[in-house]
C-alpha cells in the first residue's frame, strides 16, 4: 500500500489508484464526475471548528504549525484515521484528494505525515 496526495482539481489518472476525497465540504467547481473519487471520507477531515479557525486566521503562515498540531491530535482521537489506514491495506495505492489551492500548506499534507508516522507507506511528489 502507498498513500499519496493530489488536488482534486487536477486531472484524475489511472496511476492514482483508489481516490479518496479528504475534505469535509465538497470542493467548489468540481462535479462528482470530474472528481472521480471512489470514497468521500468527511470524517477524516479537520473538525468544523478547526477548519473555521484555520480559514479565518489572519496570519495563516504563522498558525499552520498550530493547526497541524491540533489536527494531528484530532486524528489520534478518531476512528476515521484508523479506518483509512486499514483501507490502505486493501489497495496498492490510495490518492488522498483535497481542494485547497496551496499544495504544501493544507490538511492533506498533515494527514499524509500522520499516516506515515502510523506505519503507512507514502509517496511524495517531487520537492515535498
Amino acid at each position: 500500500m502507498a498513500f499519496t496526495i493530489k488536488r482534486v482539481h487536477d486531472e484524475p489518472a489511472p496511476t492514482d489508484g483508489y481516490r479518496v476525497l479528504v475534505d469535509r465540504l465538497w470542493p467548489r467547481g468540481v462535479s462528482k464526475e470530474r472528481a472521480a473519487v471512489d470514497l468521500w471520507d468527511k470524517e477524516v477531515a479537520p473538525s468544523p471548528d478547526l477548519r473555521r479557525a484555520w480559514h479565518h486566521a489572519e496570519d495563516r503562515d504563522g498558525t499552520f504549525e498550530q493547526f497541524a498540531a491540533r489536527y494531528r491530535a484530532e486524528l489520534d482521537e478518531t476512528d476515521a484515521a484508523a479506518r483509512l489506514l486499514a483501507l490502505g491495506r486493501e489497495h496498492d495505492r490510495i490518492t488522498l484528494c483535497f481542494g485547497a489551492r496551496d499544495e504544501r500548506v493544507n490538511h492533506a499534507t498533515v494527514l499524509l505525515e500522520w499516516l506515515e508516522a502510523h506505519g503507512a507507506s507514502v509517496e511524495r511528489r517531487d520537492g515535498e
